[in-house]
């Protein structure tokens, strides 16, 4: 609840007249300073009164690529009992990061169990995170003299995924089998991977019967097609390395997400694995999961550059995460101008990983960097990767 000037100067005249009037002996005076009192002891009661509003909110679609429309439809409804409301609400909508704009919501004479919606657009001009909600209705008393803020019905998350553009070429097959070999067979190559429990459906031939007899339940084979690859993204949403930043946008970085959404659309529309990596720890997808690329767009609708603090080995530290564990065998590392310096360090995953293909973003400069011993795919902005990655005949 706050005051407004009206109210502070309205309490602080009536103060002192009715402390004149009592000083002074001028009933008049004491009589205003009451007065005036009064009302704002009235203010303050009609500012407490809380309506009762229920909010419900729908976001159609809740997930869409940079540039696509996506709308809010807030509907309002009045539970109270007696009296229409009228009130001054706004819906907030913006990014957590920076100042949210709010929407007006005319809620006038909204009479008891009725309701009221209003539909809005979400700015969508950028990637990232737009929350819309809660809702701010703002109470004031009729002589303006306090004016209270609550908040009503909750909030929803709008992801706002990078632009794709259109990749028709995955990497070939090229992968290590579990059988210890290196397999480059453009048809398939199918290896043993696991045993399971057999279900209804499973062919009889792939029973593994000396298991089956030891367990006392059937067992059946799982196999798995070697040749195709299995794709690792690395992105590297270090601050520095990206030098176009200006405040906490950068257009290369952007790129990037681009180049990164592009390759997921076209792994998924392939139906291979892909994982998703930032060298600041997070991560998404892996293993041979393959089919729904939600879980990596949205990752990549939340990455920002991250500044360093300290001694900076997130590169290394990913590096080593990967090298260990090794969740695929085809690696790409977006990177800037800022991290070309760094490429020895993803240069030396060509052991764990058969395939590595280095993305540097950026503008163009008068020295090019270079990349010993992997591929590197050099574009200024995610529409040139992409024609780039086209152009590539051999992983």
């Amino acid at each position: 609840m706050r005051i407004t000037l009206r109210g502070a100067g309205l309490a602080a005249g009536g103060a002192a007249l009715l402390g004149a009037g009592y000083r002074f002996g001028y009933p008049d005076l004491a009589v205003l300073g009451s007065t005036a009192l009064a009302a704002l002891g009235y203010a303050l009661g009609h500012a407490a009164l809380r309506p009762r509003l229920s909010v419900t909110r729908s976001v159609e679609p809740d997930r869409v690529a940079r540039g696509e429309s996506s709308t809010v439809t807030l509907t309002v409804r009045n539970n109270g009992r007696l009296g229409a409301a009228t009130l001054i609400a706004h819906d907030r909508c913006g990014r957590p990061d920076q100042p949210a704009r709010t929407v007006p919501v005319p809620l006038l004479r909204l009479r008891p169990g009725h309701d009221t919606d209003v539909t809005y657009p979400v700015p969508t001009d950028r990637r990232g995170i737009v929350e819309v909600g809660p809702l701010q209705v703002v109470r004031r008393d009729p002589l303006g003299l306090l004016t209270a803020t609550r908040s009503h019905g909750g909030t929803n998350r709008i992801w706002v995924y990078p632009r794709t553009h259109p990749i028709r070429a995955v990497p070939a097959g090229i992968s290590r089998s579990l059988d210890g070999r290196l397999d480059r067979v453009p048809h398939g190559a199918i290896t043993f991977d696991t045993l399971r429990e057999y279900v209804i459906g499973d062919e009889l031939r792939h029973v593994h019967w000396r298991t089956s007899a030891k367990v006392g339940e059937l067992m059946v084979r799982e196999h798995l097609d070697t040749s195709l690859p299995q794709l690792v993204v690395l992105l590297d949403d270090r601050a520095a390395s990206w030098p176009d930043r200006s405040g906490a946008q950068s257009e290369a970085f952007e790129a990037a997400c681009e180049a990164a959404a592009s390759i997921v659309t076209a792994a998924t529309r392939e139906d291979l694995p892909i994982a998703l990596q930032l060298t600041s720890g997070q991560a998404a997808g892996g293993g041979r999961i393959r089919g729904s690329a939600r879980a990596l767009l949205d990752l990549l609708a939340e990455a920002e550059p991250q500044p360093a603090t300290g001694d900076d080995t997130r590169l290394l530290d990913a590096t080593r995460r990967l090298r260990q564990h090794r969740p695929g065998d085809t690696l790409i590392y977006l990177t800037g101008l800022g991290g070309a310096a760094d490429l020895g360090l993803v240069s030396g995953l060509r052991g764990p990983f058969p395939a590595v293909a280095v993305g540097l973003l950026g503008p163009r400069v008068l020295e090019e960097p270079q990349a010993a011993g992997v591929l590197l795919l050099r574009a200024h902005d995610g529409e040139d990767f992409a024609a780039v990655w086209d152009g590539v005949t051999r992983w």
